[in-house]
């Protein structure tokens, strides 16, 4: 997670301790993304980490055309978007050709960028993006997934689809066998409270839990550590990684 002013700031990763950090006084927008790689041998959490730094750079590098555009090209920051996206997958599809012992070279890919009054929201794979808000919690992204693909086609009711084993097949992944992009463009409102997460959560922990646990919430940091130990109890089969963020007024304290 981090800001976009001049530069970027990168505030925290779990990745790595070598992303370089640049700071500017005027802060133009908030962004946060989680990656969660795909397979086992290193291979993902290697994918995981090159595509957000490779993601970073693309983004940065067109924030300001973009953002200087958005009013009249309200298309401007989803083109930015969905091409850092496509490009970060082909670095890793050539990364994967380099290292053939990289089987599963791929990772989802969710990230959030806060303007005001909008944001966008990226979705590559399943990692999600939920929205809480007036007590009420909303999944913003949809699942890449042959799941809920099946779902959409009225084959699997929603019901049993998390006990196929089509449940967590990626039908888009950065790096995989094909990438399908996914931008939205949202309208933001003051104290609503964004939770990005690696399905490692959402495998043990339900919609009801997570909605108590925002509801509760007395700062990110709390949030996220009671949501870790949520998915530990439930099971805690899969990496976890998780990001909470409120929508504050200028002055307002951050949580």
């Amino acid at each position: 997670m981090g800001s976009l002013s001049r530069g970027v700031v990168v505030d925290r990763t779990s990745l790595s301790s070598d992303m370089h950090t640049v700071v500017e006084p005027e802060r133009l927008a908030s962004f946060a993304m989680v990656a969660d790689g795909v397979g086992g041998g290193g291979g993902g959490e290697e994918a995981a980490r090159l595509a957000v730094q490779a993601l970073v750079q693309q983004v940065a590098q067109g924030f300001h055309d973009a953002y200087a555009a958005e009013a009249a090209h309200p298309e401007a920051f989803p083109r930015l978007l969905e091409d850092a996206a496509l490009e970060c997958h082909e670095r890793l599809q050539t990364r994967a050709e380099e290292a053939p012992d990289h089987k599963r070279f791929a990772t989802t890919m969710t990230l959030f960028l806060g303007l005001w009054p909008h944001a966008y929201l990226l979705q590559v794979g399943d990692s999600r993006c939920y929205l809480f808000r007036d007590g009420a919690l909303t999944q913003l992204s949809r699942d890449q997934t042959m799941a809920q693909d099946l779902i959409d086609q009225g084959a699997l009711t929603q019901t049993k689809a998390h006990r196929t084993r089509w449940a967590h097949v990626l039908s888009s992944a950065i790096g995989g066998q094909q990438a399908a992009p996914v931008v939205t463009r949202l309208v933001r409102s003051w104290g609503s409270v964004v939770l990005l997460c690696s399905d490692g959560l959402t495998k043990h922990v339900p919609d009801e839990r997570i909605t108590e646990r925002l509801a509760s919430m007395t700062s990110a940091r709390q949030a996220c550590e009671d949501l870790l130990q949520d998915a530990l109890d439930g099971g805690g089969t899969d990496n976890v990684t998780m990001i909470v963020g409120r929508t504050l007024k200028p002055g307002g304290k951050s949580v």
